[in-house]
């Protein structure tokens, strides 16, 4: 259940990310999944409990500025980043020891929740940004490495659809649960960090208890890539290819809270209402994960992936467009944004998994997911002081134009080569 069946191998001709239909074994969704995937949403109803109030404690409660919740936002996503190869290196250590990194990544997250009681300053509330992302970078790579050996090459996209289906069930509930707290606590803030700190350990404890581990798993029998598997990693035109699209398209990804804010600020939401803004994007990311997580295993993972960011230009267009400030225009952009991630998550993990043999799985994704994560954390910033100097829909027009740009150009990297043949991955 653990290993992707060794006499599986992806379709030699697909060289555009799609695998021929999985039969009725591969259909059925691994008990690993499903284990991980409720790790995934005990955790997110935690963290996205944070996430939900978090713009608006900063901005509005502590009087942050653009500029300066950009620098936030900016470790909040960005420190992640230099961390992801080193959970992914050690993951692949001695044959695997992903549950091991991951646990170790959940673990300091959980702890950093209370932690934010006792911050009131932005440099202290900085530090515990950065220490709760260090877990999160941590744990990311090993996880969608064991969601990746757990099924077959062919049913990858519907598995991590599923996972990312359950992960997002956690963040439609988190803001809910914020707001409630929110609306019933004297203090709130400090309330919401409070039971996020409860929910965060729960989920580690199911992690440790239901999650399997390589024990019980058959040996991989391909040969390992030695001491040096990001230079083995590297050395593949795929995994380059990926991993520089992801970045340039990372480049171009406003953050979510900013997007939050634009709404907030176009809708004019009290700040009762607006953890209730991620909740559309939860919603129609939970709608669409495992539809389209199949379609990416029937159409191709990388058209998919594209299309995605097509959606994502779209929520641009209409917050920047002089239409009417009414709650339809609001709905309409946190569908697409959902279905942005619907069609982006899961399926660039895919992509990466089928290009990484699965002795060094976990470093393929950790290098993906370090280009990516890095972009956005220069894409925080960059619009933060876009913002702080030209308002917000300047700042929204030029991350628009610049992701159209920049699928144009991914579209070009990704697009595969008649000439040559695909990568083996085993």
């Amino acid at each position: 259940m653990y290993l992707a069946d060794s006499r599986t191998t992806p379709d030699p001709s697909d060289t555009a990310g799609r695998h021929p239909l999985p039969g009725r074994r591969a259909a059925l969704v691994p008990g690993a999944v499903l284990a991980l995937g409720s790790v995934s949403l005990i955790t997110d109803v935690s963290s996205e409990m944070v996430t939900a109030v978090l713009p608006l404690y900063l901005v509005a409660g502590l009087g942050l500025s653009p500029l300066g919740f950009g620098l936030l936002d900016g470790v909040y996503n960005g420190v992640s980043a230099l961390v992801r190869l080193v959970g992914g290196r050690v993951s692949d250590r001695g044959g695997g020891s992903h549950k091991t990194v991951a646990a170790v990544g959940y673990g300091l997250s959980a702890l950093c929740k209370p932690l934010l009681l006792m911050a009131h300053s932005v440099p202290l509330i900085g530090a515990v940004l950065a220490a709760d992302r260090t877990g999160k970078g941590l744990r990311t790579a090993p996880r969608d490495a064991m969601i990746s050996l757990a099924c077959e090459p062919g049913a990858r996209g519907r598995a991590f659809g599923v996972h990312r289906a359950m992960d997002t069930a956690g963040a439609l509930l988190g803001p809910l649960v914020a707001f409630v707290i929110l609306r019933a606590a004297s203090d709130g803030y400090d309330a919401v960090f409070t039971v996020s700190g409860c929910i965060a350990v729960l989920g580690v404890l199911v992690l440790l208890l239901f999650v399997p581990g390589r024990e019980g798993a058959r040996p991989v029998t391909e040969p390992a890539a030695g001491r040096a598997p990001l230079r083995a990693v590297l050395r593949r035109p795929a995994v380059r290819r990926l991993t520089g699209c992801a970045a340039l398209l990372g480049l171009t990804t406003v953050s979510d809270s900013f997007l939050y804010l634009t709404l907030q600020r176009r809708l004019d939401l009290s700040e009762t209402w607006f953890p209730l803004l991620p909740l559309g994007t939860a919603a129609a990311f939970l709608l669409l994960a495992v539809p389209f997580g199949t379609l990416a295993d029937r159409m191709g993972r990388r058209r998919l992936f594209l299309c995605g960011h097509l959606a994502l230009l779209a929520a641009y267009s209409l917050l920047v467009s002089p239409l009417g400030d009414s709650p339809t225009l609001a709905l309409i952009v946190l569908a697409l944004h959902g279905s942005f991630y619907a069609a982006t998550d899961g399926v660039l993990a895919a992509v990466t998994s089928d290009a990484v043999p699965e002795s060094i799985r976990g470093t393929g994704l950790a290098v993906v997911q370090t280009g990516q994560a890095a972009a956005r954390f220069v894409c925080s910033i960059a619009f933060g002081v876009a913002w702080t100097a030209w308002g917000d829909r300047v700042a929204l027009g030029s991350a628009a134009t610049g992701l159209t740009v920049s699928v144009a150009v991914s579209a070009l990297l990704l697009r595969p080569s008649p000439d040559a043949p695909p990568e083996p991955v085993r």
